[in-house]
């Protein structure tokens, strides 16, 4: 069962991932996973990328494939892999289409959890941080006990910077034009799998559930 997953910022995509890679027992792999793993292990590609990281750059797509190929040829790819994060790009798709031919492999599905902008507004907008310790809340979906006040230690909580309405739309809207041209690429390919993931964790798992083995 070989999978990509996307999804805008908030989406609830690591949840998915966890309970599909758990449930299915393949890899859950994402770009950071997989450029840790290969600046830890010291390949080749790996010193490359990590050349480009350390001067603030990106890594140049012929790298970022290098690396994914050394992945998905890891034993644990063997009966399926979950690709999140990756590709970002038409031109990664298209690079992703021939080294998947040339290991012999294909797409099933590209899972696409779809959630409203205003729900993703309003679920990263709504986070909120203890300074002191780290505890992460939700004024609407995970609140503490008290208003604004940290269950462990007391502090008060503030929302980061990144959390703010402003950001969280430029955000989202620079995702949606970096994602639009992909979910097309795979319509159109016939691998989108679109969910609707404006629900319970659990009936929109069920969804995906259903779709991989229908």
């Amino acid at each position: 069962m070989n999978l990509i997953l996307m999804g805008l910022p908030g989406a609830g995509k690591g949840t998915q991932a966890d309970k599909i890679s758990t449930e299915y027992r393949i890899p859950h792999i994402s770009t950071g996973d997989m450029f840790r793993l290969a600046i830890k292990e010291g390949t080749a590609l790996g010193k490359k990328a990590k050349a480009f990281m350390d001067q603030g750059d990106l890594v140049p797509d012929e790298v970022t494939i290098g690396i994914v190929e050394d992945r998905l040829k890891k034993d644990d790819c063997a009966n399926g892999f979950l690709l999140d994060g990756f590709p970002r790009t038409i031109a990664q798709a298209e690079a992703l289409q021939t080294l998947l031919s040339n290991l012999d492999k294909t797409i099933d599905h590209v899972l696409h959890i779809d959630v409203p902008e205003e729900k993703l507004v309003e679920r990263l907008t709504g986070r909120r941080i203890c300074p002191t310790c780290g505890a992460t809340y939700h004024v609407i979906y995970n609140p503490p006990k008290e208003e604004g006040v940290c269950d462990r230690d007391g502090s008060r909580l503030i929302q980061r910077e990144d959390d703010k309405a402003e950001t969280v739309k430029n955000r989202l809207a620079v995702n949606l034009k970096q994602t639009q041209p992909l979910l097309d690429f795979y319509k159109e390919k016939g691998y989108l799998q679109t969910i609707d993931g404006d629900r319970d964790i659990n009936e929109v798992f069920a969804d995906v559930r259903n779709l991989i083995e229908k």
